[in-house]
């Protein structure tokens, strides 16, 4: 039985992701935590959130989790989602704050400065349903098809510098990167915990994965 441990720095509702990983029916142990040990300790992690990453970077040192965080997306199966996608960067636009340095990019914001198919203005946030264009193949979307609905609610989106590490792309006001991987480390823009049986898929293929994957 595995030690599943969702990074808990007091951003976002975290209970609906351990609500989700427990519906799976998993016997892996789900477990919520902000104890730098439990992150050492875990055989896989699970790094949410929600907010602006300025104030998640705050929490995040205030909480000592920087250094627990980037050792263990060293070395086991690491899972960000959301704004734990954003904050694997370099610097983001918002706030002009450093992220966690973990993969090169940074983070931008949407500029809706043109109308849709009907003409019309772009909102922001992007929030809803939208399609991932699946474009690796990489375990955290087997059985998942080339282009699946998931759900989505952000103004910030990653750039990165290393475009073998796009494993995910959709479009809202131009095309972004909705999932990214690196090694052990798999990150997804979207909320798969609200995006339904896709969602959940996306989680048991997490549960089910090694941590290994060569690009």
């Amino acid at each position: 039985m595995a030690l599943v441990v969702v990074v808990d720095y007091g951003m976002g509702n975290l209970r609906s992701v351990e609500k989700a990983l427990i519906h799976l029916g998993t016997n892996d142990e789900i477990k919520v935590s902000s104890n730098p040990d439990d992150i050492a300790h875990a055989d896989k992690i699970v790094f949410p959130g929600q907010g602006a990453m300025p104030d998640c970077m705050k929490e995040l040192k205030a909480r000592e989790l920087v250094e627990p965080i980037r050792l263990a997306s060293t070395n086991k199966p690491f899972l960000g989602i959301c704004i734990g996608l954003q904050l694997l960067y370099q610097r983001s636009q918002e706030g002009d704050v450093a992220g966690l340095g973990l993969m090169p990019g940074e983070v931008v914001k949407f500029s809706p400065d043109h109308g849709d198919s009907r003409g019309e203005k772009y909102k922001v946030p992007h929030m809803g349903w939208n399609k991932v264009d699946v474009c690796a193949n990489h375990p955290i979307f087997d059985g998942i098809g080339r282009e699946e609905y998931f759900y989505f609610v952000h103004s910030y989106f990653v750039k990165p510098v290393d475009l073998q590490s796009i494993i995910g792309k959709t479009n809202y006001c131009v095309p972004f990167t909705s999932a990214v991987a690196l090694k052990n480390i798999v990150a997804v823009q979207f909320h798969p915990e609200k995006s339904q049986q896709a969602g959940l898929r996306v989680l048991t293929n997490f549960l089910n994965w090694d941590g290994v994957w060569s690009g």
